[in-house]
């Protein structure tokens, strides 16, 4: 994936106190389209000049977010790490530190918003806060409101970290609360496919291969995480809740039947009660909610059919 030449990085301040950062990336001129994704997303959706981006298969130049076509804006997630957590964070005040990072570049609307995970759920709360400043929205394995099953499991890791900090073992706790959320992102089809029939140990109580995969991943994280924001971000995505019919740009809703965070009934829920739905795309994924990240063809096909619309800049449709 080409990799992105036009950044600029920006502080944004917020109207009750305190900044985000954010990031304009690709084309200033063109259509500006937000892009953000789960709880460990950041700034960077595609590759930049220091560091590969969390989502850089979708967005870059020629990509399906093309940023040879489009003004690229992403947001780093409150709140900031290391910074003092005095009261939930919830999706409405995700929505409106975008809002003040577009009043910041003085683009008044975002025409067209791109959400996956967290960052759909953003999306809704976008939509339903300022209805006036989104052209369209693509919500990628995005609810409009939290399940029981991923509000228990997402619990459980949120007191493996309240452990963790009580008892000053921060970074084993911060991989153990990743290693039980990878088993909730993917599915039982592929952990068999990739682990079935592995050998076992030979000494007692030592990892098995999908536990050493799974240690790796946890110890990766924890390199770079922050426990209380962990939290914090983990508590805002089950405190979410968005009324579908306040939702009333156009929308397209992408939803995978083997997702078990965000199961398909409450994807076809937010279809079918939202005001304006222009498609839903239902797929079946061996990668379970990771499929945002891993189904580049469906992915990509989808923000391809809906950011057509957008008008070309005269440069680039000539």
């Amino acid at each position: 994936m080409a990799r992105l030449s036009d950044i600029h990085d920006f502080d944004v301040a917020l109207p009750g106190g305190g900044s985000v950062r954010a990031r304009l990336a690709g084309r200033a001129e063109g259509p500006l389209v937000v892009v953000v994704g789960g709880i460990s997303a950041d700034r960077a959706p595609a590759s930049g000049a220091a560091r590969r981006g969390w989502w850089d298969w979708a967005v870059g130049p020629g990509a399906p977010v093309d940023a040879a076509r489009f003004a690229v804006l992403a947001i780093d997630w409150l709140p900031e790490a290391g910074a003092g957590i005095d009261r939930p964070v919830t999706t409405q005040d995700q929505a409106r530190a975008i809002a003040a990072a577009l009043d910041a570049l003085d683009r008044p609307i975002a025409d067209a918003f791109v959400g996956a995970s967290y960052g759909g759920c953003v999306g809704l709360a976008f939509a339903e806060l300022f209805p006036e400043r989104i052209g369209r929205l693509v919500a990628i394995s995005a609810p409009h409101r939290a399940h029981p099953i991923a509000t228990a499991w997402r619990g459980v890791q949120r007191r493996i970290l309240e452990l963790g900090l009580e008892t000053g073992r921060t970074d084993e706790a911060l991989s153990l609360a990743r290693q039980l959320a990878m088993t909730t992102y993917r599915t039982t089809e592929e952990l068999g496919l990739r682990f079935g029939g592995a050998p076992a140990p030979a000494a007692i109580g030592a990892p098995h291969p999908v536990c050493d995969w799974l240690i790796a991943r946890g110890e990766a994280h924890a390199s770079g995480a922050d426990a209380r924001r962990q939290i914090a971000l983990s508590d805002s995505l089950d405190r979410h809740a968005v009324d579908p019919q306040r939702v009333t740009c156009p929308l397209t809703v992408v939803g995978f039947t083997d997702d078990r965070l965000v199961p398909i009934d409450d994807l076809r829920d937010l279809a079918r009660r939202a005001a304006n739905l222009c498609r839903f795309v239902e797929a079946p994924s061996v990668f379970g909610h990771d499929a945002f990240l891993k189904e580049r063809e469906v992915v990509g096909r989808t923000l391809r059919s809906a950011l057509s619309p957008l008008p070309a800049c005269p440069e680039f449709a000539a």
